[in-house]
């Protein structure tokens, strides 16, 4: 199976040009199901209903956040009502939304996805994230229930983020890291078959502070008092993820390749 996950959406800039690459990824990856963080796509903060709709018609099958999932208060109302719209697992009982769900792909086959967040520099602090998953993947087994796990990890720490990867090894087709905007270059298959990288990178404007225009951050850095609200940067996106395709037998990746098309950074298509 062909898996695409984009990184962290920001903005107007970062939806639409993640809507407007789809099609094209699709067809010229040939893929079997895309995934893609929305989490920063509503001015930054969170993604309210309509944007969700948007990507998910654009081509997206499922949308995973993270901190800031309920900053728009409205997702509140309706994130029980949105099967492919994800909230970290890790949410305590009673958390309107899912923290992952089973799709099926283009080619039929299964797919189970999770979102979990990690707990180190993060807030708000949720539940232990090695035991939500735990509990996630005792229940729903790759290979067995499914034909491929994906885990977007939401996290701040490398060193959780790389943690969590090896915990997984063996068990799920791709840990993902999402949430610091800045693509690494260590993804890499595990010595248990499981395609990880510790954070994709953002879909958004690279001149910019971690996609918000920079001259808010820069001056809260330098005077330490807040002057503006921070706002997305407007610039030309670049598109960040990766690509990974999964054994139909056992679930476990093949390969993983990192994508990085438009704005400033160097592009990278999947091998």
């Amino acid at each position: 199976m062909r898996i695409l996950f984009l990184g962290d959406m920001v903005g107007r800039t970062g939806r639409e040009a993640v809507i407007k690459s789809l099609p094209d990824l699709s067809q010229k990856l040939k893929l079997d199901f895309i995934i893609v963080n929305g989490e920063n796509a509503a001015a930054g903060f969170g993604i309210t209903r309509k944007i969700l709709h948007q990507v998910l018609e654009g081509g997206a099958d499922v949308i995973t956040s993270g901190n800031h999932a309920f900053d728009q208060r409205e997702t509140l109302g309706w994130a029980d009502e949105e099967e492919r719209f994800l909230r970290p697992a890790n949410f305590p009982t009673g958390t309107p939304g899912r923290g992952s769900n089973i799709y099926e792909a283009r080619n039929g086959a299964l797919i189970l996805v999770s979102n979990i967040m990690g707990r180190v520099f993060m807030k708000p602090e949720l539940d232990d994230p090695f035991s939500a998953a735990e509990s996630e993947f005792s229940v729903c087994s790759l290979g067995l229930n499914v034909d491929a796990i994906v885990v977007d990890f939401h996290a701040e720490a490398t060193s959780e983020s790389q943690c969590f990867g090896h915990f997984l090894d063996g068990r799920v087709s791709l840990v993902v890291g999402t949430h610091t905007h800045i693509p690494t270059s260590d993804y890499q298959i595990l010595s248990g078959g499981t395609a990880y990288i510790s954070d994709v990178g953002m879909c958004g404007d690279y001149d910019s502070s971690l996609g918000m225009d920079k001259e808010e951050p820069l001056n809260r850095f330098l005077t330490k008092i807040s002057k503006n609200r921070v706002e997305p940067a407007k610039g030309t996106a670049t598109v960040c993820g990766v690509m990974v395709i999964t054994d139909d037998k056992t679930g476990l990746a093949l390969s993983i390749s990192p994508l990085r098309a438009g704005g400033k950074l160097t592009p990278v298509w999947p091998s």
